[in-house]
């Protein structure tokens, strides 16, 4: 393989890079002055000729010595207090680390709602946008102290996928402990690295572990996958290797696996549909909607409606469920949850001439809807 290869890595001028905790911290918890500074050194190279937006996790970890924890804690009271602490000395490190090459930090904490809402979705963008306009590095982390389940987000690998949608980054690296995607347990014998990934099929047989080695972070290689299939389905090419190596995948040099892209930028509103928004109820299909929605891509009508659950308002998020009970398909819905149970099963001829023009509309609109699949992502 040569770098000609990785010429999409080369000519990226936005770039989102996410580190793990234990590429930024010791074992035992604590920040390592050391590893930061070798991260900070290259992403300060690369700032050179390009811009760069950085995720970092390590909060959690960075809290756990100052605070007298040997590991990290399960409960999530105690998960947040180290957060609390370690956050603040996480920017801080970074602060210092960076002010070496007169590079400003601005740091940037998002919970699941600031993806989820789009109008905090909008405002995230905005706000990232012109830090990079006035020269500045944003740090991106999730807000751990306020989180809930979004504390066990992944390890922030989703996260900064759809960071790096968000900025409209034309790469995304992933750092972490591991130097790249093997076909099995790296640390057994006769395992390989994957070098190439060009979609779903390079992927088949592929065993992949869930646990990180260091037990400082909550990610493993699966949320890593899973993080380059929604980046490169969303058009953002991937490189995921070792924090040693980041200066490596940062030149396009082979290190690494490199995930190609395998979609279009799509609109930012359907990426966040698909994997940042969360649903606020269901709508139950008989099995013709099932096969108009998936297969001919048409927008979803009362007529294809058997039920209805949760309590929401239009323009809320909703699954597309099929018979089974299988969410198929995730869409904005254009009626309230009290509005639709006497639409289910009826024309919107009909709707229209009992209930006026106004229910001559689809429930779904096929331009709000996209289908929920999870391919070529091994279990």
């Amino acid at each position: 393989m040569t770098t000609a290869a990785r010429q999409d890595v080369v000519e990226a001028r936005r770039v989102v890079v996410k580190v793990g905790s234990s590429s930024l911290t010791t074992a035992a918890g604590g920040l390592d002055a050391d590893r930061v500074d070798a991260l900070v050194d290259v992403l300060a190279k690369a700032r050179e000729d390009r811009e760069v937006v950085l995720v970092s996790s390590g909060a959690i970890a960075a809290g756990l010595a100052p605070l007298g924890l040997s590991r990290r804690p399960r409960d999530l009271a105690r998960q947040q207090a180290s957060a609390s602490v370690g956050q603040g000395l996480l920017m801080a490190r970074y602060t210092a680390s960076f002010a070496r090459y007169g590079i400003r930090v601005g740091q940037v904490l998002l919970t699941s709602d600031d993806i989820s809402r789009r109008a905090h979705y909008r405002n995230a963008y905005r706000t990232l946008d012109q830090l990079l306009a006035m020269g500045a590095l944003p740090v991106v982390n999730e807000n751990d102290t306020v989180a809930t389940d979004e504390i066990r987000f992944g390890d922030n690998d989703r996260l900064a996928a759809l960071v790096a949608h968000l900025v409209r980054a034309d790469l995304l690296v992933l750092l972490s402990d591991v130097d790249g995607l093997y076909d099995g347990d790296p640390r057994t014998p006769g395992t390989s690295l994957i070098a190439e990934v060009t979609g779903p099929q390079d992927l088949a047989g592929v065993s992949i572990g869930s646990a990180g080695r260091a037990g400082v972070g909550t990610g493993g290689m699966v949320t890593k996958v899973e993080a380059a299939a929604i980046a490169t389905g969303a058009g953002v090419p991937v490189v995921l290797t070792s924090a040693v190596h980041a200066a490596d995948a940062l030149a396009g040099r082979p290190t690494g696996t490199h995930f190609h892209r395998t979609g279009k930028r799509s609109a930012d509103r359907l990426l966040w549909l698909a994997h940042a928004s969360a649903p606020r109820g269901a709508l139950r299909l008989d099995a013709g909607a099932v096969s108009a929605v998936t297969q001919r891509h048409s927008s979803l009508l009362p007529a294809g409606l058997t039920g209805v659950e949760g309590d929401f308002t239009a323009g809320d998020p909703v699954d597309l469920v099929d018979e089974s009970g299988v969410a198929v398909a995730r869409g904005l819905v254009n009626y309230d949850a009290r509005e639709l149970p006497r639409l289910l099963g009826r024309s919107t001829r009909e709707l229209a001439a009992e209930l006026g023009p106004a229910y001559e509309r689809e429930v779904v609109h096929r331009d709000d809807l996209v289908l929920l699949r999870r391919q070529g992502l091994p279990s």
